[in-house]
């Protein structure tokens, strides 16, 4: 009866682990490839990276947006709906609601992306507009996204969903490896040297 019990035991959270184990790897099985693809970029990037496309547009404000630029915002306040729009519709440059560097002698909008950044400068008397976007290609792209730098609140949030599934990916593939390590004597001197071959790298040659 007691084994009957225990069968029942296993049974059940074999069930459930599994159940976790493959909707969590599914759900970020693109993600870890993705991860793992940039981790090698990242840990190459100075034997493979690419040279930067560098792209320039001058313009000028027209006169009736002019009094725009000499209003006095408050601190990186964006530009003015109509000017943002202006630009937009003018140059293709999407400056939405960018925070702007107000100085006496002009606006300054950063415009930061993944695989690469873009400036814009715009001289506050005259309306002499200068902008440059620098493009580092896709494998830059690709390993910013990996780092989560300049994109964006949903993919924040994207990493965020990520990182939990991954966690549960593991923890559950843990419990799995614990329920059948019996009949597996290498499951847990695989598991250990997976966890001492990097703590020895760390103390032995990073310092």
């Amino acid at each position: 009866m007691q084994n009957t019990q225990v069968h029942k035991q296993r049974s059940f959270w074999l069930k459930h682990l599994y159940r976790w184990h493959w909707i969590s790897s599914a759900i970020c099985l693109i993600g870890m490839l993705l991860f793992a693809a940039t981790g090698l970029t990242l840990n190459n990037a100075a034997r493979i990276e690419g040279n930067a496309l560098i792209t320039k547009k001058q313009a000028e404000v027209p006169a009736l947006l002019l009094p725009q630029l000499r209003i006095s915002p408050s601190d990186n306040a964006p530009l003015p709906r109509t000017l943002a729009d202006w630009v937009a519709g003018a140059l293709g440059i999407e400056v939405g609601l960018a925070p702007a560097e107000w100085s006496e002698d002009e606006v300054y909008v950063s415009l930061p992306r993944p695989g690469g950044d873009a400036w814009l400068v715009i001289d506050r008397e005259t309306g002499d507009l200068n902008y440059e976007l620098t493009e580092r290609g896709w494998v830059s792209y690709f390993n910013d996204l990996h780092k989560g730098r300049n994109t964006g609140l949903a993919w924040s949030w994207f990493l965020d969903v990520f990182s939990v599934m991954a966690l549960i990916f593991s923890i559950t593939g843990l419990c799995l490896l614990h329920m059948h390590a019996g009949n597996r004597p290498f499951t847990w001197p695989l598991v250990a040297l997976g966890m001492v071959l990097p703590l020895v790298l760390v103390i032995l040659f990073i310092h």
